[in-house]
């Protein structure tokens, strides 16, 4: 029996059902707004203004608009609708980008936003316990079978809400959140809520959920018509279509999803045996699929995958730490298909894509490295900083059919952009651009974040957020579940 279950949080109490409620009446008022500093484009993203993103280093991640060593981005209302080395232009609120390299935000696709809460909970933990003696604690047992089951409305949307802006902080601009926590329809407008509250772009991936108030999959068609009405808004909707669920056939959440025209995304993992199933369905693969992980599957469905243009998201940190299996990035890149990247569980491994981009970057090459110590002919080519750029933006905007709306700095795209400092003490002397961002930066690089031509954050911090406030009730959410969930927090091991 591992440890971390043996004693209940002894100091603290769960919150009344009056608090509760009151919480939860109350949870948009907890984004309060501070005093703007005095130089804070506040009109940044309205309809007709003007903004000019001035004397940057500008990495565009579109080959058409190329790289400017010095260049200037102006942007209209929330898009951008030029790219160039001197913009003249007069009637512009004008951001001061010398020393700064100016690119597009990052694009998780892949996030299970919900287990804020549960931030490190779990950081020396394996997917599920598959009998060996590292099967405890793990993911499955604990966080899905045991702390999710307790969740209120109030603790998804402040997890949303704090997971959300933590991200937003470190520059990743849009988000396919993976919500399995979706035991009531309470449940699934409180994601819907923390996702609008947080102010970045989004993909609510609508997945199980349990319970006796659970509605899935068939609640799909009511969040999509009261939410997702229109595509063109910040936030969108994604199918869940998992394969291993025991009471649902997974042909019938594919087609719901495309009854709605939704992206349709399942976790693939070759360690919970899923290659069978995945052999079955290959058939059934649409270009609107996005396979998680992609580990330990046969080359049929591989095959199958390239053939009909579905995507792979690659969450390599947790799938080297978790036993997922190996991340299958040198097979991606034989088959053609370029992956996306995605942080997946903040309860083992952190969230921000500096982490994701090097870890990527570093395996390949181990892997390719080693093939050529040994004497291998035919090697891939080494992965390089630009391409792993390339996997955390357009390609996550691609996989997540948003390639329209955002993922490069391109004329016609909305405004989703980031500033990252390359005068900071970690990167002067700045000597090339996409190696900086990827082998030397850190979340404490992101200076400014726009999203659809808004400032979100500006010189260091997120605007119009009370972070204490929002700390508190994490604490206290946090203090709940592990209440009710009959465990301990420890904080040593």
């Amino acid at each position: 029996m591992c440890e971390l279950c043996t004693e209940k949080t002894s100091h603290r109490s769960i919150a009344s059902s009056a608090a509760s409620a009151t919480a939860a009446a109350t949870a948009s008022a907890t984004l309060r707004s501070h005093a703007s500093p005095h130089d804070f484009p506040a009109t940044t993203g309205q309809k007709g203004r003007k903004t000019l993103i001035k004397g940057g280093h500008v990495m565009s991640m579109d080959a058409a608009v190329g790289d400017l060593e010095i260049g200037d981005v102006l942007i209209e209302g929330s898009k951008i609708v030029q790219v160039g080395r001197s913009i003249e232009v007069h009637d512009a609120e004008v951001i001061e980008a010398t020393g700064r390299i100016v690119m597009p935000g990052f694009i998780d696709t892949h996030h299970h936003q919900f287990e804020t809460a549960l931030r490190s909970f779990l950081p020396n933990g394996l997917l599920f316990d598959d009998g060996s003696k590292h099967g405890q604690p793990n993911y499955l047992e604990y966080i899905l079978g045991k702390f999710a089951m307790v969740y209120r409305p109030e603790d998804v949307y402040i997890s949303e809400v704090f997971g959300g802006l933590s991200q937003l902080d470190a520059g990743v601009t849009t988000v396919l959140d993976v919500s399995q926590i979706h035991h009531s329809p309470a449940h699934s407008d409180a994601v819907i809520e923390g996702m609008k509250a947080v102010g970045r772009r989004g993909v609510l991936g609508y997945f199980e959920g349990y319970g006796p108030d659970l509605k899935y999959p068939q609640d799909a068609r009511r969040i999509r018509a009261e939410h997702f009405a229109s595509d063109d808004q910040l936030l969108t909707m994604a199918m869940g279509g998992e394969i291993y669920l025991p009471d649902l056939d997974p042909l019938m959440l594919w087609n719901l999803g495309r009854e709605l025209d939704l992206p349709i995304a399942l976790h693939v993992v070759g360690s919970l045996g899923l290659q069978v199933a995945m052999d079955r369905l290959s058939d059934r693969f649409t270009s609107k699929h996005i396979f998680i992980h992609m580990t330990g599957m046969s080359d049929l469905a591989w095959q199958k995958a390239r053939d009909a243009g579905s995507h792979i998201s690659l969450a390599v940190p947790i799938e080297m730490s978790m036993r997922h299996g190996m991340p299958p990035i040198l097979k991606a890149l034989e088959m053609g298909m370029e992956p996306s990247l995605s942080v997946d569980v903040e309860c083992t491994m952190t969230a921000d894509f500096f982490t994701q981009m090097r870890s990527a970057l570093t395996l390949q090459r181990a892997l390719v490295n080693q093939a050529a110590i040994e004497g291998q002919q035919n090697i891939p080519d080494l992965l390089t900083s630009r391409d792993v750029l390339k996997f955390a933006t357009i390609n996550g905007a691609k996989g997540l059919h948003l390639d329209h709306k955002t993922g490069s700095l391109t004329p016609g795209k909305e405004a989703d952009i980031i500033l990252l400092d390359g005068q900071a003490l970690n990167v002067a002397p700045l000597n090339n651009v996409p190696g900086a961002v990827v082998t030397l930066m850190e979340r404490s690089n992101v200076e400014s974040v726009l999203v659809a031509g808004q400032v979100r954050k500006w010189k260091g911090a997120l605007v119009g957020q009370d972070i204490d406030a929002l700390r508190s009730r994490i604490l206290e959410s946090r203090d709940y579940l592990f209440e009710a969930a009959d465990l301990k927090v420890k904080l040593f091991d």
